[in-house]
């Protein structure tokens, strides 16, 4: 608490993405189409994945995983944002503050793990596919699975705990469109120099940790389809990873750029857009990125069309 305002802050504001009424008409139509969109085009995905037997297989088990995922990190954020671009009244309380960062953030962390999973599955797949119903059993990637969600919740509960012990007194008003950590370390009347630290360490494991797992599991399966015989098995085998290694760019890309080297002072335009592009952008290419060039999901969709 600091001398000047002994008033401890219950409720925040968020300041969003503008101030314009016009633009945040323009904004409201363009968000909300875009995260119709996204859930029609994951929830769509992981019902076409569990419909069709032909796609019950790791690859697409984790593919559903992620879509899930990437609906949750969406819904976490959008839906306040687009309240707020037609309400007035912008607060949200201590309470609601925390839980959406915690959902959000939980559902990045697991979208971390699971992406390195996948890249682990084709790896399997492509280098010892003898080895591949072994090593990759409907139980194991249960297991995987399972781990990726546990290891997400944990993360954020380390980091929700940790917000636990700062009082926020400075001022009420976060200039973002949703509870993000960094924006809160700048309203806090106690020093998060220990927050910041723990957040730091824990945000260049995890990225370091899953993105290596990722570029070594690629770099072997590249040398395993460059050997390839056969033209077809070597077009298959691009076109699957190539759709798996945009996804992976686009996210560590923005991830990187935000927790691992954070600007210094107000936020700016710059960041708040590379946020906008992990939590509204990408779940909502992820679906279609993994799609439109997969045969077998577009002839799942057109089998399911037919009847």
């Amino acid at each position: 608490m600091i001398e000047e305002n002994h008033t401890l802050v219950t409720e925040f504001i968020l300041t969003g993405l503008t101030n314009h009424p016009t633009l945040k008409v323009v904004l409201f139509l363009l968000f909300l189409v875009i995260y119709l969109i996204t859930m029609v085009g994951n929830l769509g995905l992981i019902a076409l994945i569990w419909k069709d037997p032909r796609l019950h297989t790791p690859m697409y088990l984790f593919l559903s995983s992620l879509a899930f995922a990437d609906s949750c990190t969406s819904s976490s954020v959008t839906p306040k944002m687009l309240i707020n671009f037609l309400s007035k009244n912008h607060e949200i309380s201590l309470v609601e503050c925390f839980a959406q960062f915690y959902f959000m953030g939980s559902s990045a962390t697991t979208e971390c793990f699971l992406l390195s999973v996948m890249a682990y599955d084709r790896y399997v797949a492509i280098c010892n596919p003898l080895l591949y119903p072994v090593l990759m059993s409907k139980r194991l990637c249960s297991q995987f699975i399972a781990v990726t969600y546990f290891l997400g919740v944990l993360h954020l509960a380390i980091h929700v705990g940790l917000l636990l012990r700062l009082t926020f007194c400075r001022s009420n008003i976060i200039q973002y469109y949703y509870c993000e950590i960094l924006q809160l370390f700048n309203v806090s009347c106690i020093d998060p120099s220990i927050n910041m630290f723990v957040l730091l360490v824990f945000s260049i494991s995890i990225q370091a940790l899953t993105f290596v797992t990722i570029m070594v599991s690629y770099i072997r399966v590249l040398f395993a389809i460059l050997r390839k015989k056969s033209e077809k098995g070597r077009s298959k085998a691009l076109s699957t990873c190539s759709a798996h290694l945009l996804s992976v760019s686009l996210f560590y890309g923005t991830l990187f750029l935000i927790y691992v080297c954070p600007g210094s002072g107000p936020v700016g335009d710059k960041e708040k857009m590379l946020s906008l592009f992990y939590t509204v952008i990408i779940p909502l290419l992820n679906p279609f990125v993994y799609s439109l060039r997969n045969k077998e999901v577009i002839g799942a969709f057109k089998r399911v069309v037919r009847k």
